[in-house]
Parts: C-alpha cells; sequence; structure tokens
C-alpha cells in the first residue's frame, strides 16, 4: 500500500510519520485491495484534525476526526474506516466487483462559496479521481462510503457518466446523461 501523509500548521516528525503509517498500514487486513491511503493532519485553533482516504479498488473510504490530541485523531479516523470495511466487505464480495480498468481519471472542481457570494467564481480546489464503471447500487454504496451528498460514476451498463444524489426526502436520485 503506498501510504501518502501530508501535514499543515504542524511539523511532521518522524514519529507522528512512523505511528500514523503504522495505524494505516492495519488496514490491509481487512481489505486485500487497499492501493493507496493519504492522510492529512492537520491543527486549527489547537484542534487536531485527521483526514483518511484510502482506495480499494476504486472504491474510495473516507475517515474524518477531529479532537485535542493528534494521535487519538488519527486513532478514530483509522477506526472509523475500519468500521467501513467490515460494513461493507461483504457487500463489495456480493457485489463481484468487476476487475475493470479506470477510464481517465474524472476532475472535479470545488468552488469557493465566500468568492460565489460576492458574485465572483473562483476554483479553490480540484481533485482528479478515476473513474471506475459502476452499476447504479454500486455508487450510492460508494457514496455512502464518502458520506457525501452526491456521487459521480461511469454507468456500466450504458458507458455514460452518471451521478447520484441524496433526496431531501431521504431516496436516492439518479441522473443520467
Amino acid at each position: 500500500m503506498n501510504i501518502q501523509i501530508t501535514a499543515r500548521n504542524i511539523e511532521l516528525t518522524d514519529a507522528i510519520r512512523d505511528y500514523a503509517e503504522k495505524k494505516v498500514s492495519k488496514l490491509e487486513k481487512y481489505f486485500d485491495y487497499i492501493t493507496d491511503a493519504n492522510v492529512l493532519l492537520e491543527v486549527q485553533k489547537n484542534v487536531h484534525i485527521v483526514e483518511v482516504l484510502v482506495s480499494a479498488k476504486g472504491v474510495f473510504m473516507k475517515g474524518l476526526e477531529k479532537s485535542e490530541d493528534l494521535y487519538a485523531s488519527i486513532d478514530l479516523a483509522v477506526d472509523k474506516i475500519e468500521k467501513q470495511l467490515v460494513k461493507y466487505k461483504e457487500k463489495l464480495k456480493d457485489k463481484k466487483i468487476q476487475d475493470k480498468d479506470y477510464d481517465t481519471p474524472l476532475k472535479l472542481n470545488i468552488l469557493d462559496s465566500q468568492s460565489v457570494e460576492d458574485s465572483e467564481t473562483r476554483i479553490i480546489i480540484t481533485k482528479e479521481m478515476p473513474v471506475k464503471p459502476m452499476d447504479p447500487e454500486e455508487a450510492v454504496m460508494q457514496m455512502d462510503l464518502l458520506n457525501k451528498p452526491f456521487f459521480v460514476f461511469r454507468n456500466s451498463d450504458t458507458n455514460e457518466v452518471a451521478v447520484v444524489y441524496q433526496r431531501d426526502d431521504g431516496n436516492i436520485g439518479l441522473i443520467e446523461s
């Protein structure tokens, strides 16, 4: 597993790096196909924020935790991903996820909400994610894993880009191109 650790507003010591790598590498015992893990360590006003994003065969899992102790935040974020892995491992196995190649990465642009209010739209974050062909049911599961209100994916049946989203009434919506 490739583990990348990034620190913001904190010095990344060898002890912190070793601790984070040791904790994240233990995730491999739950799921054999984990390829990448990105760990973001950040301090804001004496609050330690840890975000762990794990990629496993095109499935992304995210754990985000905040506490007053950096090591506790690491533990809690990794524990959150462990729970997701245990919960969804059977679903992924039952789904028999196909070993299809990924298409070119999908570029997501996140707008700065402050700038939108000022009538000046700026892109502040650009993320590229591999687009794995999947059916809408698997996309809903991925959206749930990431704890996001929507998920963009390539429909494996139609090979078109589609979006699943959480509706205000609690149901799931699907937008197809």
